[in-house]
C-alpha cells in the first residue's frame, strides 16, 4: 500500500517491507539525495571539462574573478581548513592555474589568485554550472521556479536557525 508521506516523514504503521524506511521519505533526506546527485554529476562534468578534482574545482570556483585572497579566507570559503586544501593548492600551482604572492600589506600572508589558465578553467566551470542549472530547471514554469526559490530560501533560513539551536544545545 503506497501512502503519501506526512510532513514528519512517518507513514502509517501498517507499512510493508517494500515501502521505504521512514527517514528516506523525509524532505531533508530527499534534498540530500538531490544534492548528492547534483554534486556527483558536477564532479564528473568538471573533471571532464577541466581535469580538476572536486577540491580543486571548488578552489578555482571560489577564487573566481575576485581579487586575490588569503589561504585562510579561501579555506573558509570552501569550508575546509588550510591543511585540507594545501595539497590541492600545490597541484594548482604546479599546473599554473593559480599564482601565489605575498600580501603587500602583510608580507607574512600569502595571497592566491587565478592565472589566465585558471580563469579559463573557472569560466568552463561557470558555463558548465549554468548549463546544468538550466537543464535541471527547464521543466518548471516561471511561477513554479519563483515559488521554488522562495520555498528554498524559507527552508534555508529555518535550517540555519535549527543549526544555531543545535550549536547552543547542551
Amino acid at each position: 500500500m503506497n501512502e503519501t508521506p506526512s510532513r514528519d516523514g512517518w507513514t502509517a504503521p501498517e507499512a510493508s517491507k517494500s515501502e521505504p524506511a521512514p527517514v528516506t521519505v523525509m524532505l531533508s533526506s530527499r534534498l540530500m539525495v538531490l544534492a548528492n546527485l547534483l554534486k556527483r554529476g558536477a564532479i564528473l562534468r568538471y573533471k571532464r571539462l577541466t581535469g580538476l578534482s572536486s577540491v580543486e574545482f571548488g578552489l578555482v570556483a571560489s577564487l573566481g574573478r575576485r581579487p586575490p585572497m588569503s589561504v585562510a579566507r579561501l579555506a573558509e570559503a570552501v569550508g575546509q581548513d588550510k591543511g585540507q586544501i594545501s595539497r590541492a593548492l600545490a597541484n594548482l600551482v604546479s599546473r599554473k592555474l593559480i599564482a601565489k604572492s605575498a600580501n603587500p600589506k602583510d608580507s607574512r600572508e600569502v595571497l592566491i589568485s587565478l592565472t589566465a589558465a585558471g580563469l579559463a578553467a573557472h569560466d568552463a566551470i561557470v558555463a558548465g554550472a549554468q548549463e546544468r542549472n538550466r537543464r535541471l530547471l527547464e521543466s518548471l514554469s516561471p511561477a513554479e521556479f519563483e515559488m521554488l526559490l522562495q520555498q528554498v530560501d524559507q527552508l534555508t533560513a529555518i535550517a540555519a536557525d535549527m543549526l544555531e539551536s543545535e550549536k547552543n544545545a547542551r
